[in-house]
């Protein structure tokens, strides 16, 4: 049977009625039976509605309700508050951790899971999702470890690069996930440096636009276990970003600058521009008469301002940065192979984020599989043929 629902006027209708029968000389109880109520409906309905008006019943009835409101706000508030006071301090911002935080607090008494999302901002569906671990999860994880180990200063989307050499097809999300999740550390990131303007907004520094066109070249200086020093002469191809030569001696002055150069352009041929600073050995008369005869102009940067000579300065710290950082050279000649060898994985294996994660030189290119069947490797004639292809 179903439940009556009295509203105010009526209740008051009957307490009206009760009043009237009272006065006749009738029986609370006969008078209840014959309304279909009970006796304790009654007494609760006269202790509440008692002497009131019908707008007055209808006026307490509302703020009955505002009440009842106002008690379950504050109730949830304080339920809140608590919930948050739980979870952990500051910003959960990966869903993994918001998910945990859900779980710890769900073993509180009176949180449900829906009650818990909606404070921390987790999606249900999200917290429901199961984890699913690929079947090369386990093959991935110690490929990454191992390249990151092997190179320790390079960043996750240099190692997916790397992985995607070795055949992997992986998403950056997927090797960042892996990345924190092994607590990998990603590499500082260099200064911002600023341009030289001009005031039309052009930039002094002529950009390269072909190889062959711009070449730099500069001095790195490092030290033997015994605490002797020795300099490193870098020419890079700025368009390429190939690193022509790294040449190590004790000392290095002008005419070994001239024995590096006449090697290069024997077999590469001259550039047009050669850019350096306002080095002894770079404005020594003897290399800029030599420079002039062999065709090439020279590009000397403003004194006090490396960002002109950009590409040639970003090589350099990152042949402190990956390999003299990291390497203690006991002898010239061991400084010597070791930077040579650095200087061809730098060519052929490193991945260039300028260059779209690809190697400046590669020693190996692919055929396209349009073209046949199978994809064998096919070594690279000539340099000037890699740079063709590169561009």
């Amino acid at each position: 049977m179903a439940r009556k629902i009295y509203t105010p006027d009526r209740i008051i209708g009957m307490l009206r009625e009760f009043e009237v029968r009272l006065a006749q000389g009738e029986k609370a109880g006969a008078i209840c039976r014959s309304l279909s109520i009970s006796e304790q409906s009654y007494y609760r309905w006269r202790r509440a509605y008692g002497g009131l008006k019908l707008d007055q019943a209808k006026r307490l009835k509302g703020l009955e309700r505002e009440n009842g409101r106002l008690r379950k706000a504050v109730s949830d508030l304080t339920l809140d508050k608590l919930i948050l006071k739980e979870a952990a301090g500051g910003k959960i911002l990966s869903p993994s951790r918001r998910r945990q935080c859900v779980d710890h607090v769900q073993c509180q008494p009176g949180v449900s899971e829906r009650r818990a999302c909606q404070v921390i901002g987790q999606a249900r569906s999200t917290q429901r999702r199961k984890h699913k671990i690929r079947n090369d999860e386990a093959a991935l994880t110690e490929s990454v470890i191992r390249l990151a180990t092997k190179y320790g200063r390079y960043g996750y989307r240099r190692i997916r690069a790397m992985l995607k050499a070795e055949g992997w097809h992986v998403s950056y999300k997927r090797v960042y996930r892996i990345w924190r999740r092994e607590g990998l550390k990603v590499p500082a990131k260099q200064p911002k440096r600023s341009r030289l303007w001009l005031n039309d907004g052009s930039c002094v520094r002529l950009r390269p636009e072909y190889p062959g066109h711009v070449w730099s070249y500069d001095f790195v200086q490092d030290r033997t276990h015994d605490g002797r020093a020795f300099r490193m002469l870098t020419v890079i191809d700025e368009f390429t970003r190939e690193s022509l030569a790294i040449e190590v001696e004790r000392r290095l002055r002008s005419d070994d600058v001239l024995h590096c150069l006449t090697r290069l352009f024997a077999e590469r041929g001259p550039p047009d521009h050669i850019r350096s600073d306002n080095g002894a050995e770079f404005t020594a008369h003897a290399v800029r008469d030599w420079l002039g005869r062999m065709g090439v102009k020279t590009l000397f940067i403003t004194p006090g301002s490396p960002w002109e000579n950009g590409y040639n300065e970003s090589f350099n710290g990152k042949l402190r940065d990956e390999l003299l950082n990291g390497e203690i050279f006991y002898t010239l000649r061991e400084a010597q192979i070791l930077v040579e060898r650095w200087r061809k994985h730098y060519n052929a294996v490193r991945p260039h984020s300028s260059l779209g994660y690809r190697p400046p030189v590669p020693e190996t290119i692919l055929p396209p599989a349009s073209i046949l069947a199978y994809a064998p490797l096919q070594p690279v004639q000539t340099l000037v043929s890699q740079r063709r292809i590169l561009t």
